[in-house]
C-alpha cells in the first residue's frame, strides 16, 4: 500500500512539473487501484515513462498493447536526458534487459486472453547487424514468459541507404505476443475476400480456380492403392465437397490421393497430420472457404511519408495497425501503446470503433497526439 502511495505521488509530482494540460493525465486513486479510463472516456494519454505509469495500472486492464519503442543508438528525442528515455543506453544488453523489465510490466496489465504487438528495427554496430529484434523476442521469451505467435515482416517496399558494401535493408519485424495458449483471435474481421467466384450451372460445379473435380474422381477410381472400402469414401468426401462450392460454403479446394499425389510438407506420419491422414484414410481435402483467407506474415504498407509539422521521426502508418486491432481487441476494448509517440495506435483505435490509452515521455509528442486524436474524435461524433 505505502509503495502505491508513494508511485502515484510521484507521477503528480512529475505532471506538475511538465505542466501538463488539462485531461491530459487523470489518475483515480482507489484503495491500491489506478483507472486510467472510467466511464464513457474514450481515449486517454498519459504524460511519464511507460514502465512507472504502467506500474500503476490495474491488473488485466487492457485488451491488447501494440507498439513500438525507441531503437537502439538510432534516434535523439526532446527528452535524450531523461533516464528513462529508452534507446540510449550505453550497451544493447541493458537496452534489452529494459524493453524486458517494461514488457513484463505490460503483460500483468493485459488480460489474460489478450495480445501484444511490438514493432522493432534493426541495428548495424561497427558494420555488425546486431540482430535486435530477435535479441529482444527471445529474452521476452525466455525471461518474461511471453508466447511468440508470428514473427511478421513488415514490407516497406523502400529504402533510402546510401551504403556500398550491403544490401538496402527495406523491412522490420513485428512480433505477435500473446500471455496464453487460448487468447482472443477474430479471423474473420481480417479475412481477405476472394475476388474469383465459383461458376456453378444445372451441370457442372468448377471451383474458383477451375477445380472441377473430374481429375480427382478419374484418379481415385482408376487407383490401385486405395481399398474398394477407400475408394468409397474418397467418392464422397469429393462429392460432398463439390456441393459445398455449389451451396456457396466453399470457394477452392485441393485433393490429395495416397499413391497419385504427396503430403504437401511432409511424408513423415510422426511430424505431419497430413501424411497421417493420407496413410490412414487414403485421401484429404483442403477447403478453401468463401468467406476469404487470412493474410499472410509479409505485410506490403509503405511507412507514413505525408509532411508534419511535428518532430516525430518514426511514425506507424495507421494500416499497419488494422490488423492487430481488428483481429485481437475485441470491439469496444481497449488498446494501450506504452510509446505512444504522435499517437497513431490511439487514432486507429478509435476509428474501428475501440478505446485507446497512449503513454508518452515526451510533453511535444503528447501534445501533438492529443490534438490529431481530438480532431478524430470531432469527426466520428
Amino acid at each position: 500500500m505505502l509503495r502505491i502511495i508513494k508511485i502515484a505521488f510521484f507521477i503528480i509530482f512529475f505532471i506538475k512539473k511538465q505542466d501538463i494540460t488539462k485531461n491530459c493525465l487523470i489518475l483515480h486513486i482507489e484503495m491500491n487501484r489506478v483507472d486510467v479510463l472510467t466511464g464513457s472516456e474514450r481515449y486517454k494519454f498519459l504524460v511519464g515513462d511507460c514502465l512507472t505509469v504502467m506500474k500503476m495500472m490495474e491488473d488485466e486492464s487492457v485488451n491488447c498493447i501494440i507498439t513500438s519503442p525507441p531503437y537502439w543508438g538510432m534516434r535523439r528525442y526532446d527528452n535524450d536526458n531523461d533516464v528513462h528515455e529508452v534507446g540510449n543506453e550505453d550497451t544493447f544488453e541493458e537496452y534489452v534487459h529494459k524493453l524486458t523489465s517494461i514488457f513484463s510490466e505490460a503483460k500483468r496489465v493485459l488480460v489474460k486472453d489478450g495480445s501484444l504487438w511490438l514493432n522493432i528495427g534493426d541495428k548495424y554496430n561497427n558494420k555488425e547487424l546486431m540482430g535486435m529484434p530477435w535479441r529482444v523476442a527471445i529474452s521476452l521469451m525466455d525471461q518474461g514468459g511471453w508466447i511468440l505467435r508470428n514473427d511478421v515482416i513488415w514490407n516497406q517496399l523502400k529504402g533510402t541507404q546510401s551504403c556500398k558494401d550491403r544490401l538496402r535493408d527495406s523491412y522490420e519485424h513485428i512480433f505477435h505476443f500473446v500471455k496464453t495458449k487460448k487468447y482472443y483471435y477474430d479471423a474473420d474481421a481480417i479475412r481477405i475476400k476472394p475476388t474469383l467466384k465459383p461458376k456453378v450451372t444445372k451441370d457442372s460445379t468448377i471451383s474458383s480456380t477451375g477445380v472441377s473435380g473430374k481429375k480427382y474422381r478419374s484418379q481415385i477410381e482408376n487407383s490401385a492403392d486405395l481399398s474398394s472400402d477407400e475408394k468409397a469414401a474418397a467418392l464422397e468426401a469429393l462429392d460432398s465437397t463439390l456441393m459445398d462450392i455449389r451451396m456457396g460454403k466453399l470457394n477452392d479446394f485441393r485433393m490429395t490421393i495416397r499413391g497419385v499425389q504427396r503430403a504437401w510438407h511432409s511424408e513423415s506420419t510422426e511430424i505431419s497430420g497430413r501424411a497421417r491422414e493420407l496413410q490412414e484414410k487414403g485421401f484429404y481435402i483442403m477447403r478453401i472457404g468463401s468467406n476469404g483467407h487470412l493474410p499472410t506474415d509479409i505485410w506490403d504498407i509503405v511507412p507514413e511519408d505525408t509532411w508534419r509539422k511535428d518532430s516525430h521521426c518514426a511514425v506507424f502508418p495507421e494500416e499497419l495497425l488494422r490488423i492487430p486491432i481488428l483481429a485481437t481487441c475485441p470491439e469496444d476494448g481497449v488498446v494501450l501503446d506504452p510509446f505512444s509517440g504522435t499517437g497513431s495506435t490511439v487514432a486507429a483505435a478509435l476509428k474501428l470503433k475501440r478505446r485507446g490509452i497512449g503513454i508518452e515521455l515526451s510533453k511535444e509528442y503528447n501534445e501533438n497526439a492529443k490534438k490529431r486524436v481530438e480532431k478524430i474524435g470531432l469527426m466520428l461524433l
